[in-house]
């Protein structure tokens, strides 16, 4: 636990990121659904009448220098707590030096969190009282979704604020903050426009990664620095993508959604966004192999043997040239008639059994392994073999004793090869209906 030193001097050995990091609102870039001109957190910083929040965002969107800024900009006793270091022990402490500060003198208290997440249900636990009854008004920052990762109560007590990656646009204005700057570059180095604009593009949204690129670009190249130079040094790009965090959930619902919309193009972009993040091969074949089934169905049968067949091709491949397999199944997938027909038939029979309250089955449907069972009980009598029949098809009852009403669970979309299959059903059932009147 700390009593905040929010903006400390600056020392000019220190990264560029820290040097340069926003001391007011008016310096902070980005964010401006947010912290903009006339917003709601602008107006109660201003107005030192802050009450419970939690910025959630990538790392480098902000989520820090905003509590900074809060730090400077309130008359409240500031205190920080990490996650990571801090128990159940310090929280007490801080809550019951809040309630002291709050009747001996009036004053409030700010808690940040950083990486709240972190905190267990216990932890979180022990400091929603004081958050409750407003002694602690919480500033919390984290980089997983919140509705996932802090606790419900503690969520319902705060605002939320979603920080987003910041625009190429934002990063270039801190890039050519950085280099204008007495903290930063005082002017003494020369960036071709171009160059700037790569430093941004390839930062991917982070603003503390487009200053490290600035300060690395500059003691790499010099006081000079053209496109060429900048190209040639930043080749290559990453892509913000946690294997086990929300954006790894929300690239693969990008890339389901893609598959669903029909879009190739967009469905190979999200496919190898996570492939070259390192995601695992075969979790995009499962998911893949699902989809076959959920949104294609029977609109075309052959887009899960499809996928199925790059699995074992990929199986016994491997990468690079597994990749293939993985763009032949994409682009299929993508391409092909979708129905969700099968997946619709599937919850409405489980939702038939799961609320039937008997599903005996009917004697003559019953297994009869022995001949007493038959003459003597009835086990299989009446059945009729549809084969002996024309179209193999008879008019039956298949359902379960007592069974009532109409039962419809699946219903062919007239999509793709669906159609035909439609057409069958329709023929099937109007056949059982004629035969039993």
């Amino acid at each position: 636990m700390r009593t905040v030193l929010c903006f400390p001097p600056v020392d000019p050995k220190a990264p560029l990121a820290y040097r340069l990091r926003p001391k007011t609102l008016d310096e902070f870039s980005g964010q401006k659904e947010i912290v903009g001109e006339g917003t709601h957190l602008r107006k109660a910083i201003e107005q030192d009448a802050l009450t419970s929040v939690i910025f959630a965002g990538p790392p480098g969107t902000g989520k820090t220098t905003l509590a900074r800024i809060i730090a400077e900009a309130t008359k409240a006793q500031f205190v920080q707590l990490n996650a990571v270091t801090s128990g159940v022990k310090d929280i007490k402490e801080v809550c019951a030096q809040a309630e002291q500060l709050r009747t001996s003198l009036g004053q409030k208290m700010l808690l940040f969190i950083d990486e709240i997440h972190r905190f267990n249900k216990s932890q979180q636990d022990a400091l929603l009282p004081s958050v409750e009854s407003g002694i602690v008004i919480l500033i919390g920052a984290t980089t997983e979704n919140p509705y996932f990762s802090v606790n419900s109560a503690l969520i319902s007590r705060s605002q939320v604020y979603l920080l987003k990656p910041h625009a190429v646009e934002d990063l270039e204005t801190i890039v050519l903050r950085a280099l204008a700057s007495a903290d930063g570059y005082d002017g003494k180095i020369q960036m071709h426009p171009d160059a700037v604009k790569k430093i941004a593009e390839s930062s991917n949204g982070d603003a503390r990664i487009a200053l490290n690129l600035l300060e690395m670009t500059v003691l790499m190249i010099g006081a000079k620095i053209s496109r060429e130079d900048a190209e040639k040094l930043l080749k290559q790009r990453t892509h913000r993508y946690d294997k086990k965090g929300e954006d790894h959930y929300d690239t693969i619902s990008a890339f389901i959604k893609s598959l669903r919309g029909s879009d190739v193009d967009a469905s190979l972009l999200w496919m190898y966004k996570m492939l070259q993040s390192g995601e695992e091969p075969r979790f995009l074949l499962r998911r893949m192999a699902i989809f076959a089934s959920e949104d294609i169905g029977n609109a075309d049968p052959r887009a899960l043997q499809i996928v199925v067949t790059a699995w074992q091709a990929f199986e016994m491949v491997g990468f690079p040239e597994g990749e293939y397999f993985l763009a032949h199944a994409c682009v299929y997938l993508a391409q092909a008639p979708k129905s969700n027909a099968v997946n619709v038939a599937m919850h409405r029979a489980k939702q038939a059994v799961e609320s039937a309250s008997s599903l005996e089955v009917p004697m003559h449907l019953r297994n009869a392994p022995v001949k007493a069972m038959r003459n003597e009980h009835g086990y299989g009598k009446g059945y009729q073999y549809p084969h002996d029949h024309e179209g193999a098809v008879v008019a039956e009852d298949y359902f379960p004793i007592s069974w009532k009403g109409s039962t419809l669970f699946y219903e062919p979309t007239e999509r793709g090869f669906e159609q035909e299959v439609a057409e069958r059903v329709r023929c099937i059932k109007k056949k059982m209906v004629f035969e039993n009147k």
